[in-house]
């Protein structure tokens, strides 16, 4: 092939839609330059998402359009609330807009990652009849991608069981490629992780636990950590990011900077604790034996394509509680532990890792399980479909 592609890509409102739209980016770059031709990209997201954030730190070119949050409980409850009269009009404003940058762009393909975000592009880019491959992080298929697949040429699945949950007719058009995962997660540095975390060698016996609820952090996960962090640290040392709360809430780790300041200094220098994690995930993933987090598809799949053993605290409820199923799936296969929300506090959370990090020749045998559930070549798959179909080479099964 030679020549350029115009791809538009769409999708966020959590780092776990993002994510795998900059993997496939990347995978798409990696086959244009194989194969002698250019990719063009612009993301289109909301102006307020974490997506303008993660797309504009990629290089890429964004633009930001309004965006409506798509509620469940006023679609099945008829719940009326300020901010879901809002979203009624910022739904039809954020079309227009899309419009105008569809237009303005003239794409040849569009790839969406899901979330109530990627709704006005799409709807936009059917209008001008420019084709559009959708992707399903989770085992459920999410409100926004129930919509947007109507308006889809190609429907890219992570697990074969979602395709049970479109209409027969829109089965036809789906396939499954596993979910796309950042390059940047593998090959990591155990050394440059321990020099960052500040950890002493003379603890290298300890097993490394690596503690995460996301760009906004998990409170009830934060609070589990404060509550035990003195008795966990007696048998692990903690990587432990906590997210940034929101702008007037309390700050989880100005809480947690102060419970571990009253800590002796051998038990001290086990313990760092961060707002974001960034290009240092591959490193911090290489050195942590076990991951204590959320469920979301973006972590679970990670964890799953490295092999780590992890304890699961889904959040309940999301839409159709896929969160459970997505940390279900990796407890069947042995490659997971899972503590419902409501019964996560920090004595459950001690227990659960005393009798986990007693065993490690179990933990081995829970990260060989993780990696049945991986599908490495998910974002190369994924990028050949979106190339196949901008180029014409391929409409829909």
């Amino acid at each position: 092939m030679k020549g350029s592609l115009k791809i538009l890509v769409t999708g966020g409102g959590t780092g776990g839609h993002v994510s795998p739209a900059l993997a496939v980016i990347r995978a798409i770059q990696d086959l244009a330059q194989n194969q002698n031709w250019q990719p063009v990209f612009r993301y289109i997201g909301s102006k307020r998402g974490i997506e303008s954030k993660l797309a504009t730190e990629a290089g890429l070119e964004f633009v930001g359009v309004e965006s409506g949050k798509l509620r469940r409980a006023f679609k099945l409850s008829g719940y009326f609330t300020k901010e879901n009269l809002l979203d009624i009009f910022r739904i039809p404003v954020g079309v227009g807009q899309s419009l105008w940058q569809v237009w303005r762009f003239h794409p040849e393909v569009v790839l969406s990652t899901g979330g109530y975000v990627s709704v006005p592009p799409i709807i936009a880019a059917w209008l001008l009849r420019v084709p559009v491959i959708t992707h399903e992080q989770t085992v459920q298929i999410g409100l926004a991608n129930r919509i947007t697949a109507r308006f889809a040429k190609r429907i890219a699945l992570t697990f074969e069981g979602a395709a049970q949950e479109l209409p027969p007719k829109l089965r036809r058009k789906s396939f499954v490629t596993g979910n796309p995962v950042r390059n940047i997660i593998f090959n990591g540095n155990r050394e440059k992780a321990r020099e960052l975390c500040g950890f002493d060698p003379a603890d290298d016996h300890l097993p490394t636990i690596y503690v995460t609820g996301g760009a906004q952090g998990a409170r009830i996960i934060n609070r589990a950590i404060e509550a035990e962090l003195k008795s966990l640290l007696e048998i692990c040392r903690i990587i432990h990011q906590c997210g940034q709360q929101p702008t007037g809430d309390e700050q989880d780790y100005d809480r947690l900077e102060k419970v571990a300041q009253t800590l002796a200094p051998e038990l001290r220098r086990r313990y760092w604790h961060t707002r974001f994690v960034g290009d240092e995930i591959g490193d911090i993933f290489a050195l942590a034996n076990v991951v204590v987090s959320r469920a979301g598809a973006g972590t679970v799949t990670e964890v799953s394509a490295l092999g780590k053993a992890a304890i699961f605290i889904p959040l309940v409820p999301t839409g159709g509680d896929e969160q459970t199923r997505n940390a279900q799936r990796s407890e069947e296969a042995g490659a997971a532990i899972i503590i419902p929300q409501a019964e996560m506090n920090g004595e459950r959370l001690l227990s659960e890792l005393r009798t986990l990090l007693a065993n490690q020749a179990f933990i081995q045998e829970m990260g060989q399980a993780a990696l049945t559930l991986a599908r490495p070549n998910a974002a190369h798959d994924l990028a050949q479909a979106v190339v196949e179909l901008g180029k014409g080479l391929r409409t829909e099964d």
